[in-house]
Protein backbone atom coordinates (compact mmCIF):
# COMPACT_ATOMS: atom_id res chain seq x y z
CA UNK A 1 0.00 0.00 0.00
CA UNK A 2 1.02 3.33 -0.86
CA UNK A 3 0.20 6.85 0.44
CA UNK A 4 -0.05 10.04 -1.59
CA UNK A 5 -0.91 13.43 -0.38
CA UNK A 6 -1.37 16.66 -2.86
CA UNK A 7 -1.18 19.90 -1.47
CA UNK A 8 -2.04 22.40 -3.74
CA UNK A 9 -0.40 25.60 -3.30
CA UNK A 10 -2.06 28.31 -1.38
CA UNK A 11 -3.35 31.33 -2.74
CA UNK A 12 -0.89 33.82 -4.38
CA UNK A 13 -0.53 37.33 -5.32
CA UNK A 14 -1.99 38.45 -8.36
CA UNK A 15 -1.53 42.20 -7.24
CA UNK A 16 2.51 41.75 -7.52
CA UNK A 17 3.82 42.56 -9.83
CA UNK A 18 5.71 39.43 -11.28
CA UNK A 19 6.96 39.20 -14.94
CA UNK A 20 6.29 35.71 -15.10
CA UNK A 21 3.24 32.95 -13.57
CA UNK A 22 5.96 31.13 -12.41
CA UNK A 23 7.52 33.62 -9.82
CA UNK A 24 4.37 34.84 -8.36
CA UNK A 25 4.35 34.86 -4.87
CA UNK A 26 1.78 34.14 -1.64
CA UNK A 27 -0.35 36.91 -0.68
CA UNK A 28 -1.41 37.39 3.23
CA UNK A 29 -4.39 34.57 3.11
CA UNK A 30 -2.58 32.03 1.36
CA UNK A 31 0.52 32.19 4.00
CA UNK A 32 -2.45 31.88 6.56
CA UNK A 33 -4.08 29.05 4.97
CA UNK A 34 -0.74 27.18 4.70
CA UNK A 35 0.40 27.68 8.04
CA UNK A 36 -3.32 26.16 8.94
CA UNK A 37 -2.74 23.32 6.75
CA UNK A 38 0.39 22.33 8.72
CA UNK A 39 -0.72 22.42 11.83
CA UNK A 40 -3.89 20.42 10.34
CA UNK A 41 -1.26 17.64 9.24
CA UNK A 42 0.74 18.01 12.42
CA UNK A 43 -2.94 17.37 14.27
CA UNK A 44 -3.98 14.39 11.95
CA UNK A 45 -0.42 12.62 12.43
CA UNK A 46 0.46 12.41 8.76
CA UNK A 47 3.80 11.99 7.86
CA UNK A 48 5.98 11.82 4.56
CA UNK A 49 8.58 9.55 3.23
CA UNK A 50 9.46 12.02 -0.08
CA UNK A 51 8.47 15.31 -1.23
CA UNK A 52 8.47 16.40 -4.46
CA UNK A 53 6.69 19.40 -5.66
CA UNK A 54 7.23 22.30 -8.66
CA UNK A 55 9.70 24.88 -8.21
CA UNK A 56 7.25 28.03 -8.73
CA UNK A 57 7.61 30.88 -6.03
CA UNK A 58 4.45 30.19 -4.98
CA UNK A 59 4.73 26.19 -4.46
CA UNK A 60 8.13 26.99 -2.21
CA UNK A 61 6.22 29.26 -0.37
CA UNK A 62 3.92 27.19 0.58
CA UNK A 63 5.64 24.33 1.50
CA UNK A 64 7.56 26.90 3.46
CA UNK A 65 4.79 28.14 5.75
CA UNK A 66 3.34 24.55 5.88
CA UNK A 67 6.06 23.16 7.55
CA UNK A 68 6.28 25.99 9.92
CA UNK A 69 3.02 24.91 10.99
CA UNK A 70 3.54 21.21 10.93
CA UNK A 71 7.02 21.90 12.92
CA UNK A 72 8.92 19.35 10.55
CA UNK A 73 10.64 20.03 7.24
CA UNK A 74 11.28 17.80 4.53
CA UNK A 75 13.93 18.12 1.79
CA UNK A 76 12.07 18.67 -1.33
CA UNK A 77 12.53 16.66 -4.87
CA UNK A 78 12.36 19.79 -7.27
CA UNK A 79 10.43 18.36 -10.17
CA UNK A 80 9.94 21.41 -12.94
CA UNK A 81 7.28 18.46 -14.22
CA UNK A 82 4.55 19.28 -11.52
CA UNK A 83 4.80 23.01 -13.14
CA UNK A 84 1.07 23.43 -14.21
CA UNK A 85 1.19 20.35 -15.70
CA UNK A 86 -1.81 17.46 -17.14
CA UNK A 87 -2.66 14.57 -15.33
CA UNK A 88 -1.23 12.46 -17.29
CA UNK A 89 2.49 14.34 -16.68
CA UNK A 90 1.42 14.05 -13.34
CA UNK A 91 0.88 10.57 -13.12
CA UNK A 92 4.16 10.34 -14.56
CA UNK A 93 5.82 11.93 -11.65
CA UNK A 94 3.72 9.72 -9.22
CA UNK A 95 5.07 6.37 -10.95
CA UNK A 96 8.72 7.97 -11.20
CA UNK A 97 8.32 7.97 -6.93
CA UNK A 98 10.97 5.78 -5.06
CA UNK A 99 9.45 2.64 -4.28
CA UNK A 100 11.24 3.07 -0.63
CA UNK A 101 8.94 5.50 0.00
CA UNK A 102 6.02 4.66 1.10
CA UNK A 103 3.86 7.85 2.11
CA UNK A 104 4.75 10.80 -0.69
CA UNK A 105 3.59 14.64 -0.31
CA UNK A 106 3.80 16.36 -4.01
CA UNK A 107 3.02 20.35 -4.18
CA UNK A 108 1.82 21.86 -7.09
CA UNK A 109 -1.01 23.23 -9.15
CA UNK A 110 -4.41 23.06 -10.55
CA UNK A 111 -5.83 22.13 -12.57
CA UNK A 112 -3.78 18.86 -12.91
CA UNK A 113 -4.23 17.77 -9.54
CA UNK A 114 -7.92 17.97 -9.56
CA UNK A 115 -7.81 16.18 -12.74
CA UNK A 116 -5.34 13.55 -10.71
CA UNK A 117 -7.76 12.51 -8.13
CA UNK A 118 -10.41 12.25 -10.37
CA UNK A 119 -8.41 9.66 -12.69
CA UNK A 120 -7.12 8.01 -9.45
CA UNK A 121 -10.32 7.62 -7.80
CA UNK A 122 -13.17 5.66 -9.71
CA UNK A 123 -16.59 7.42 -10.45
CA UNK A 124 -18.34 4.64 -9.05
CA UNK A 125 -20.49 6.35 -6.26
CA UNK A 126 -18.52 4.79 -3.69
CA UNK A 127 -16.75 8.29 -2.38
CA UNK A 128 -18.67 10.83 -1.90
CA UNK A 129 -16.00 13.01 -1.13
CA UNK A 130 -14.79 12.66 -4.70
CA UNK A 131 -17.96 14.59 -6.14
CA UNK A 132 -16.07 17.65 -3.81
CA UNK A 133 -12.92 17.28 -5.64
CA UNK A 134 -14.83 17.46 -8.50
CA UNK A 135 -16.16 20.94 -7.65
CA UNK A 136 -13.65 22.67 -6.91
CA UNK A 137 -9.98 21.18 -5.56
CA UNK A 138 -8.85 24.93 -4.29
CA UNK A 139 -6.10 26.34 -2.77
CA UNK A 140 -3.87 25.39 -0.01
CA UNK A 141 -6.33 22.05 0.28
CA UNK A 142 -4.90 18.73 1.32
CA UNK A 143 -5.63 15.62 -0.47
CA UNK A 144 -5.21 12.05 0.88
CA UNK A 145 -5.43 9.36 -1.32
CA UNK A 146 -4.32 5.47 -0.80
CA UNK A 147 -3.29 3.31 -3.83
CA UNK A 148 -3.26 -0.82 -3.09
CA UNK A 149 0.25 -0.94 -5.17
CA UNK A 150 3.67 -2.09 -3.81
CA UNK A 151 5.46 0.03 -6.58
CA UNK A 152 4.69 3.01 -7.56
CA UNK A 153 5.61 2.62 -11.11
CA UNK A 154 2.13 0.13 -11.06
CA UNK A 155 -0.16 3.27 -10.54
CA UNK A 156 -3.08 3.85 -12.67
CA UNK A 157 -6.55 5.07 -13.36
CA UNK A 158 -9.53 4.19 -10.83
CA UNK A 159 -6.91 2.40 -8.80
CA UNK A 160 -7.19 4.46 -5.46
CA UNK A 161 -9.09 5.43 -2.69
CA UNK A 162 -9.62 9.30 -1.68
CA UNK A 163 -8.96 9.09 2.21
CA UNK A 164 -9.61 12.67 2.88
CA UNK A 165 -10.22 16.34 1.25
CA UNK A 166 -9.35 19.30 3.77
CA UNK A 167 -9.48 22.65 2.80
CA UNK A 168 -8.89 26.02 4.56
CA UNK A 169 -12.25 26.75 4.55
CA UNK A 170 -13.10 23.92 6.05
CA UNK A 171 -10.81 24.47 8.94
CA UNK A 172 -11.49 28.59 9.11
CA UNK A 173 -14.47 30.14 7.45
CA UNK A 174 -12.60 33.04 7.08
CA UNK A 175 -10.88 31.18 4.56
CA UNK A 176 -13.65 30.55 2.45
CA UNK A 177 -14.77 31.94 -0.65
CA UNK A 178 -15.16 35.61 -0.82
CA UNK A 179 -12.98 36.04 2.09
CA UNK A 180 -10.25 38.29 1.95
Amino acid sequence: MKRLTLLRHAKSDWDDPVARDFDRPLNRRGEKAAMLMGRFAQAQKMRFDHLVASPAVRVVQTLETFFAGYGETLDAHWDRRIYLASAATLLDVVRDLPDDAGTALMSGHNPGFEELILELVPDDGACPVRDDVEVKFPTASLAVLDLPIDRWADARESIATLVSFTRPRDLDPALGPGAR
